[in-house]
């Protein structure tokens, strides 16, 4: 059986009993770092033969893992932080297992897309996650034009090095919205910062990041999304 693992996003206390109960029952523990992830499973006394799992060696990994499935062995997958698959390891597996018959289910955690969005205090009726955007600016600026007119709230996985160049093009792809970023979630200094995307990118530019940030962006005024639409269909 395969089991896809969420892990905490932060903080430890984050697990749940059943990702505890999973750990130690299963005969393998697939990481997407098995250091993180030796310490993870150290904090909690268990005691895993662990496969080296990430985005540099999926196909060759995921060979070894689906081979084991076939033996009949049980894996759980886990990541550095939160639920396998977003924007993280995971995905190749379960279309793996899926094409061969495999079972396969999932234990529930933390996802920090979520958390990011409930806090930032933007509509979450409709949201859109689109995980991390290319690092080049014309790339990422095409990236954010295929959502330039949704209504959804638009959420972003994006590294610290980048943070001012993804702020500063957002800007100039979707005017001047109300934004939230998050950073250390669920930790001792968890931050949130809310405003529009020119005064994110004036705090951005002035402080120095650090740690994985998640940006969440109002989308576009359903009234605006209409009014060009109109627009649109007059000029055909």
């Amino acid at each position: 059986m395969l089991y896809l693992v969420a892990t905490p996003i932060g903080n430890l206390k984050d697990i749940t009993l059943r990702a505890l109960e999973t750990l130690r029952e299963v005969d393998f523990v697939a990481s997407e770092d098995t250091r993180k992830t030796g310490l993870l499973l150290k904090h909690f006394e268990i005691q895993k033969p662990q496969i080296s799992f990430h985005e540099h060696n999926e196909d060759r990994a995921g060979e070894r893992i689906i081979g084991l499935l076939h033996e009949g062995k049980s894996i759980a997958v886990v990541t550095d932080a939160g639920t396998p698959g977003i924007a993280d390891p995971g995905f190749t597996l379960v279309r793996r297992a899926l094409e061969e018959g495999l079972p396969f289910t999932m234990i529930p955690g933390a996802t920090g897309a979520i958390m990011a969005l409930v806090l930032s205090g933007l509509p979450l009726h409709s949201f859109t996650f689109r995980g991390f955007p290319p690092r080049k600016s014309g790339q990422r600026r095409r990236f954010f034009e295929v959502d330039s007119r949704s209504p959804h709230t638009l959420v972003f996985y994006e590294s610290p090095y980048r943070l001012p160049a993804f702020l500063e093009d957002a800007l100039a792809v979707y005017g001047d919205r109300e934004a939230c970023i998050a950073n250390d979630l669920t930790k001792m200094f968890e931050k949130l910062e809310r405003g529009t995307l020119s005064e994110l990118l004036q705090k951005a530019q002035k402080e120095k990041a650090k740690g994985e940030y998640i940006i969440v962006i109002k989308g576009q005024d359903k009234k605006r999304v209409f009014e060009e639409e109109e627009e649109d269909a007059t000029d055909d």
